[in-house]
């Protein structure tokens, strides 16, 4: 009997060992919970901002600092902002800084802009890894920034443009803006907003008359400018345009003009010469053709004793005619003599004289 109660209590105690086992498993768990948990539930439900022991649990296993979103999570729900932990930490696992993020969202809230936390982390996360964050880009929107066009950092110290008479008009403008929230991701930066200011003052300067009327009202050139609308898909909004300074260049029409009328000369230079060029290669073919004629006469006046020899063969012509022929010739270089005409070109040689009958 004694041996039965023994052995129907074994199996009680075994199972009453197995339960205390797993209540202290329990209470030891939830002792660690308590611990590293608990004065963090404790300061979110003091705070208005109650955190489930879960949530907390998840943000550890995730790897994730329970600390710095809690906290985060505490200054939203104290400023007004519902937040819940899974949205913190799910920015922290995409790469974005929370703290930025609630910050953000309570200047925007100060300040009455319309910025939710989505944009918030969308600005963030678009402005990673740069000089600029969402904090900043709520601030350029609540205070108006100043950008100068060209930048002072650059190696232009002003924008150079030529009016209708030919000046140079050197102005510099200072642009002030603000940030437009709602296109800051995938909108254009500040180097956009200077290259399109920098165009409209280049394109009013270029269609003003002369530079009389931009140093008399150089207003028109901002309101011009203004009107544009530079500021279309871009990060920011144009608030206004100030012409800072305007100054008077040279004379480039002038200088154009001279240039100008340099090439043409050069060109003219070239041109004559190449006329003059011509007139010489004609006249040295004149030159040549004229040497070519004097040789046919030449030639020609080189047949003259071969025919009069074959006349004398064939008996057409007598002694009386070459006698008369000779006298004539010898008259005319005589007479060409009295008169200077120089020698006669009449063949040398001693002339008979006359004969009569």
């Amino acid at each position: 009997m004694t041996q039965q109660i023994i052995a129907q209590s074994e199996p009680n105690g075994m199972f009453m060992l197995i339960l205390f086992g797993i209540v202290g498993l329990v209470l030891l768990v939830g002792a660690l919970i308590i611990l590293n948990f608990g004065m963090t539930w404790l300061r979110a439900r003091v705070s208005g901002a109650p955190v489930k022991f879960i949530e907390l649990i998840a943000l550890q296993l995730r790897k994730i600092p329970v600390g710095r979103i809690v906290n985060a999570r505490i200054t939203a729900v104290k400023s007004g902002i519902n937040v819940s932990i899974d949205d913190l930490s799910t920015h922290f696992l995409a790469g974005g800084n929370v703290d930025m993020i609630i910050a953000a969202l309570i200047n925007a809230q100060k300040a009455n802009i319309d910025l939710t936390f989505d944009q918030a982390c969308a600005i963030d996360l678009a402005t990673k890894g740069t000089s600029k964050n969402v904090v900043e880009a709520v601030h350029t929107s609540v205070n108006p920034q100043v950008i100068d066009c060209p930048p002072t950092s650059g190696s232009k110290r002003s924008i150079d443009a030529v009016a209708k008479d030919g000046i140079v008009i050197k102005a510099r403008a200072r642009v002030t803006v603000r940030t437009n929230l709602a296109s800051f991701v995938g909108g254009a930066t500040e180097d956009t907003i200077v290259a399109r200011v920098g165009e409209g003052i280049v394109s009013s300067i270029g269609s003003e008359q002369s530079y009389k009327d931009v140093l008399e009202n150089p207003d028109r050139i901002s309101k011009t400018v203004l009107s544009k609308g530079l500021d279309s898909n871009t990060a920011f909004e144009i608030l206004s345009i100030d012409i800072a300074d305007v100054d008077v260049g040279e004379n480039v029409g002038a200088k154009l003009q001279a240039e100008q009328a340099e090439s043409n000369k050069l060109v003219a230079q070239a041109q004559a010469e190449v006329r003059r060029a011509a007139a010489v290669a004609q006249e040295q073919e004149m030159v040549a053709r004229v040497a070519e004629m004097q040789a046919k006469v030449v030639e020609a006046e080189a047949q003259v004793p071969l025919a009069m020899a074959a006349a004398f063969r064939d008996g057409n012509l007598g002694i009386m005619d070459y006698y008369r022929m000779k006298n004539l010739a010898a008259d005319t270089d005589m007479r060409s003599k009295i008169a200077g005409g120089g020698e006669s070109s009449a063949s040398s040689g001693p002339s008979p004289s006359p004969s009569k009958g």
